[in-house]
């Protein structure tokens, strides 16, 4: 059951634990820990995020020159893939693959459509608050700093500076950075103690993709009971004192606008593969899930293997859930050829299994 709190207990919550940031990406315990069905269908941690962009070059090079990131595939998109986001024959599609270094999951697929008739970024001139499309993905950095300044001199930009706290024993940096398109990146350093769990460098493996969502019950809910993932997070709270954060909530509201978030994923305990859903309950933001879609421009969807395929289809359809895309023998580069099937969330947001065996 998902816990309330009033006002003064959730202002003592947030002095208890500060900044209510370092809850949603490094609680690693005493969370509301919830045995999901999804791993025993053999769904595993994403491999890639989906990424549309205008330049494939431009917008994967901070990833690369700055943050140590490798190209691990390129080249144009097999017509079964274009085929499978219902593209029309007019359109064509680039893709450049890159990984953090040593890393095999949390990679960046960039795509590139041409030939569209319309094309717009999904979260055109966003707010935080704003709901639909994916709003960042998540990675960690031995020097936030050093990536955030290399961000603004490519002509990125922030919702805030990187700013450091403390959290239980631990003492973080936190920034986010907007690149091309509105596609936010969400950097997270550990100073102490070291992190440990997969390596680092200027830039890691993606571990976390952020959704901002109306209904953040309604959101979870359709993540642990539809795609049967673990629930590793979830609780309300506000900012402990009035200060600036990374979602540019003016400072006399931090301390009382609630920010109701949870964490899930398919398998637990892990560092990687999650979804995470935010709502800023009584900010009413626009809605852009109608533009969540390819060939638009932003974050697409990150796509989870699966060794069951068929059976967690089954298992998803058991629930009531119908691919918004599917197809078989699709050839995707660097995965394989596979099934594919994309299903959307309550919020327009698109997550995609493929057939892992």
């Amino acid at each position: 059951m998902r816990a309330t709190a009033g006002p003064d207990a959730l202002l003592g919550l947030g002095r208890r634990l500060g900044m209510w940031v370092t809850m949603l990406a490094f609680l690693a315990v005493g969370g509301q820990a919830r045995a999901g069905e999804a791993n025993g269908y053999g769904v595993a941690p994403w491999t890639e995020a989906v990424v549309s962009v205008t330049d494939l070059a431009e917008s994967s090079a901070w990833l690369i020159e700055d943050g140590g990131w490798q190209v691990v595939g390129e080249g144009a998109m097999a017509r079964a893939e274009l085929d499978y986001w219902k593209l029309p024959e007019s359109v064509s599609g680039t893709y450049r693959r890159v990984c953090a270094a040593q890393a095999e999951t949390g990679c960046i697929r960039f795509v590139r459509f041409d030939g569209a008739a319309q094309q717009r970024p999904i979260r055109l001139a966003a707010r935080p608050w704003d709901t639909g499309g994916i709003f960042s993905i998540m990675l960690r950095s031995e020097d936030v700093q050093a990536m955030f300044d290399a961000a603004i001199a490519r002509g990125w930009w922030a919702e805030s500076q990187p700013y450091r706290f403390s959290f239980g024993a631990s003492d973080l940096v936190n920034v986010v950075v907007r690149g091309p398109h509105g596609v936010n990146y969400a950097l997270y350093e550990r100073e102490a103690p070291p992190f440990t769990a997969f390596p680092l460098g200027a830039l890691s493996q993606a571990f976390n993709s952020m959704r901002m969502v109306k209904d953040q019950p309604a959101s979870l809910a359709w993540y642990r009971d539809r795609l049967g993932f673990d629930v590793l997070f979830d609780a309300p709270f506000t900012d402990p004192e009035p200060r600036s954060n990374n979602f540019s909530v003016p400072a006399n509201f931090a301390t009382e606008l609630v920010r109701s978030a949870a964490v899930a994923q398919p398998v637990l305990p892990g560092e990687s593969g999650r979804v995470e859903m935010m709502q800023f309950v009584g900010f009413e933001g626009r809605d852009f899930s109608a533009h969540a879609s390819p060939p638009n421009l932003g974050i697409i969807s990150v796509r989870y293997p699966v060794t069951d395929f068929e059976g967690y289809l089954a298992h998803l359809a058991s629930r009531g859930l119908e691919p918004e895309y599917s197809a078989d023998d699709v050839a995707v580069e660097g995965i394989g050829t596979v099934e594919l099937a994309a299903v959307r969330d309550p919020d327009g947001n698109l997550t995609e299994f493929y057939d892992a065996r």
